[in-house]
């Protein structure tokens, strides 16, 4: 058994970034063609294509705010004139900020979360499902967190964004599950990226609560999407899944 997406599009929102290259590189070696969405980072998402082209599979880079309706369904129009219609939607962008007691943290910042978090899923799913629903097979993949399950103290505005997706994928799978599209959360903890590999952001004591004791790595969290993305996961929807090492777990 091995995950064959060939013959299956992909567009990665937040492609560009530290993560989102990394599943954008791992659906490309799995054989899919994939359409790197940007916000800003233009010259990344040009690389990547062209490493994406490399493999042999047919890549575009799309600029867009994924939280305006116009930008969305722009972008959908672009990669549907140049690739075709989309089979596997991953939605990865997110925006950051410092992480403040919910007293202190500005209402601009709760509103951001929203519109980068919930308002993407929305306008992802109103932009793309549609046709995965006529043609009987489509994957809607989210990155989630496992700060949705700890509610920590600082993580006020992330959480409620991040929440507040969970809410709305978990409806939107039911609503398109007859159509044979499915609908999952990646949930990943705080995961070792390219830029910190080998050294460097440190949290004291965060391992040692991990219960395999160590921290996964970004190649970890891709290769669950592309699992989610595959034929393999056909009879799974409404999944959050924690890539965490345990440190978070979801109870029944």
């Amino acid at each position: 058994m091995k995950i064959d997406l060939s013959g299956k599009l992909a567009i990665v929102t937040g492609g560009a970034g530290e993560l989102g290259r990394v599943m954008v590189r791992t659906l490309a070696r799995c054989g899919a063609d994939v359409a790197v969405h940007y916000h800003r980072s233009a010259d990344k998402a040009a690389e990547l294509v062209k490493e994406v082209q490399s493999l042999g599979r047919r890549s575009l880079a799309v600029s867009a705010d994924i939280g305006c309706r116009t930008d969305v369904t722009a972008m959908r129009d672009a990669v549907t004139k140049a690739l075709g219609e989309v089979d596997i939607v991953v939605n990865n962008a997110v925006t950051q900020y410092p992480w403040k007691a919910v007293l202190e943290q500005g209402i601009e910042d709760f509103e951001s979360q929203f519109r980068t978090c919930v308002m993407q899923n929305v306008l992802m799913a109103q932009a793309f499902v549609p046709s995965m629903a006529r043609r009987g097979w489509g994957r809607v993949i989210a990155i989630n967190t496992e700060c949705s399950m700890q509610c920590a103290p600082s993580q006020g505005a992330y959480v409620s964004g991040k929440r507040g997706m969970d809410g709305v994928l978990r409806v939107l799978a039911r609503e398109v599950g007859p159509a044979n599209v499915t609908v999952n959360q990646v949930a990943p903890g705080w995961m070792i990226s390219e830029k910190y590999r080998g050294g460097g952001e440190v949290q004291a004591g965060y391992d040692e609560k991990v219960p395999l004791r160590h921290r996964g790595e970004d190649q970890d969290i891709a290769n669950a999407v592309a699992f989610l993305a595959s034929d393999l996961a056909k009879f799974i929807s409404g999944v959050y899944l924690p890539v965490c090492g345990g440190n978070v777990m979801p109870a029944i």
